[in-house]
């Protein structure tokens, strides 16, 4: 309980995150995660673009194959 109140208070401190923040370990974090995301939202985009294109293609090529069952304009 001391602790996480100490914690809060440091972290609360303007002075203490602008050193923080210049700090090199920091600063590598802060660009590890960006390039982390970047990268991710990247492959989410051609993964999407990718399924668009293929299903498209499937759907060309007559998939899903409907089921036999009477045809239009005939009645029994």
């Amino acid at each position: 309980m001391v602790l996480r109140r100490l914690l809060f208070a440091l972290l609360n401190d303007p002075r203490l995150l602008d050193r923080l923040s210049e700090a090199r370990p920091i600063r590598a974090a802060a660009r590890f995660t960006a390039a982390a995301l970047t990268r991710g939202l990247r492959l989410r985009e051609t993964f999407l673009r990718e399924l668009k294109e293929e299903a498209a293609r499937a759907k060309d090529a007559g998939w899903p194959p409907r089921p036999p069952g009477p045809k239009k304009g005939r009645s029994p």
